[in-house]
């Protein structure tokens, strides 16, 4: 598939970053990719790691909260990382909210969300 991205299981989540500008077409290619590896590998959890997209516009913002909605409807805690500063002000700015979606700075810390979280919902011995 030319220009996917690649998206990475990593334990008991899926790591998404996309490393080029995501024009339209691209956006909902990554979406329904993304939506779809949610539901063959069973993760409990996403990482949407944004740290290389510098602008976005309302179409890719619809199309990030959709994601995070989606991917919670299908049972997957989401962490957005990485967000440029223009990147949120842009979210912020349209009025979109991602409910129920943490946010991390970086990779390591939005892994470190997800570690602490499952590890406190398992009974204790």
């Amino acid at each position: 598939m030319e220009n996917s991205i690649p998206i990475l299981k990593s334990g008991k989540c899926l790591i998404a970053s996309p490393q080029v500008a995501l024009h339209d077409k691209l956006a909902i290619q990554f979406k329904g990719n993304l939506l779809e590896k949610i539901v063959q590998t069973k993760v409990k959890g996403l990482v949407l790691d944004l740290s290389a997209i510098d602008v976005v516009d309302s179409f890719l913002v619809r199309q990030i909260a959709e994601i995070a909605s989606s991917a919670r409807i299908m049972g997957a805690e989401v962490v957005v990382v990485g967000l440029r500063p223009a990147v949120a002000l842009t979210l912020v700015e349209m009025g979109i909210s991602l409910l129920g979606v943490q946010v991390a700075r970086d990779l390591e810390k939005g892994l470190a969300l997800f570690n602490r979280s499952w590890e406190n919902s398992c009974p204790k011995k």
